[in-house]
């Protein structure tokens, strides 16, 4: 079993491959000088047409179900949609799209095969560890396990991979954007001024790579009461929006805070599938809807 032999690899391989995957020798290239290397650079990943980054400044603002139900919403519009979950310490995506197991290998052993569900390709740390099991890893070997994630699955023909990534701005953020090409980022925030401080950050950072700004999203814009229907601005009135508009980037909508979404994020059938023509999905269809006019203005195919 794959998450066996990944768990008992020794090591020294670990280092070098901690994902346990087979890899044929191949011929290493001449060393070159440290100074001479320069930044990495950025790769495709094969099959995949557009690769967006789903990120948020800090956690706690409902990223993962965000681009959950972004990414559910552009395969309901006949995208071919992959979802990569690349928050190695604290993975989510199994839950919220209701997937267990381990994913199988390719014949050559090399690469890993996706596992599906609602129509959606799924690759995560989580499929490869037990759900309770701690990762306690240094940052050189989530460095090298990412790099697998990313460059060693099998995802066949994409239109969109959407890269739920960790919060922050971090190692990971920083590798992702150094190494693959990134089509833009979407930025997710609540309206409340604590949150609206990382979020600009996690901005800056996406500019500072040279990854385009898609868009800011602001979730838990307002709280509807599940009995009354009354809405309350716990979070603040419009801070997302006002943020988008004072750094001159896209905003791309809104996601009220109601007990629906939140529940059935948790028993992984999101609110894009359970209640596809309720209202709250009709938010994230209208988020997907523009993503990807973006992405088609470069892009006829995708129309």
């Amino acid at each position: 079993m794959l998450a066996r032999r990944f768990l008992s690899t020794s090591r020294t391989l670990f280092h070098e491959n901690p994902l346990g995957l087979h890899r044929p020798a191949v011929k290493q290239p001449p060393t070159i000088p440290r100074a001479q290397r320069g930044l990495p650079k950025k790769m495709p990943i094969a099959g995949v047409k557009h690769v967006i980054a789903v990120s948020s400044g800090k956690g706690g603002v409902g990223k993962s179900t965000t681009a959950v139900n972004i990414a559910l919403a552009a395969a309901g519009m006949k995208q071919k949609v992959g979802i990569l979950d690349a928050d190695i310490f604290g993975p989510s995506i199994p839950s919220l799209m209701n997937l267990s197991g381990e994913p199988n290998l390719t014949e050559k052993g090399d690469r890993l095969i996706p596992l599906q569900n609602y129509g959606v390709k799924c690759m995560s740390m989580g499929f490869l560890v037990d759900k309770e099991a701690p990762i306690v890893w240094r940052g050189l070997m989530v460095m090298k396990a990412l790099q697998q994630l990313l460059h060693e699955v099998d995802w066949g023909r994409l239109d969109l991979l959407v890269i739920d990534m960790p919060p922050g701005t971090g190692d990971v953020q920083l590798t992702i954007s150094q190494q693959v090409v990134v089509d833009g980022a979407v930025v997710i925030s609540t309206p409340q001024d604590i949150a609206l401080i990382d979020a600009v950050k996690g901005v800056n950072m996406f500019k500072k790579v040279n990854v385009p700004i898609l868009g800011m999203v602001q979730n838990m814009s307002l709280f509807i009461c599940p009995n009354c229907n009354h809405e309350s601005h716990i979070f603040g009135h419009d801070g997302a929006a006002r943020m988008a508009e004072k750094m001159e980037i896209p905003f791309l909508g809104e996601v009220p805070l109601h007990a629906d979404i939140c529940k059935l994020s948790d028993s992984g059938t999101p609110i894009v599938i359970s209640q596809p023509d309720g209202q709250f999905a009709a938010h994230y269809k209208e988020i997907a809807s523009r993503l990807l006019d973006q992405l088609s203005s470069n892009d006829p195919k995708l129309k």
